[in-house]
């Protein structure tokens, strides 16, 4: 019975740790995401990368709770996305669940200022 219970609970460890590996999002998807002029049915011939070159402006956006954009505050990194997709390069917001956007916030989140002795 023991064998058993701890088993389970194995299972269910690597179970939740699969799912958050998952969630987490692609890097390399997401930096193409975030470099496709298509991206979210854009209309504008702009990408993510117009506004941000490299990711530029965005080193912090991965440590920030708050995001204010033209005036305008947004509670999450999410939030922020949908706010640039639909103002800056005329697309339709995305699922903040879907895959691209956990793509485009992984890579956006990888662009964290590499200070010394920050090892994220």
């Amino acid at each position: 019975m023991r064998a058993i219970k701890l088993l389970l609970l194995l299972s269910s460890v690597v179970l939740l740790s699969f799912s958050f590996a998952v969630a987490a999002g692609d890097v390399e998807k997401g930096k193409i995401l975030f470099n496709d002029p298509n991206f979210a049915g854009a209309v504008s011939g702009k990408s993510c990368s117009s506004c941000h070159p490299e990711g530029k402006g965005l080193d912090k956006a991965a440590d920030k709770k708050v995001f204010t954009i033209m005036g305008k505050e947004q509670k999450s990194l999410e939030e922020a996305v949908n706010y640039c997709i639909e103002g800056a390069i005329k697309g339709k917001p995305i699922d903040p669940k879907s895959d691209e956007m956990q793509n485009i916030v992984a890579y956006i989140k990888s662009l964290r200022v590499k200070s010394p002795g920050n090892t994220n």
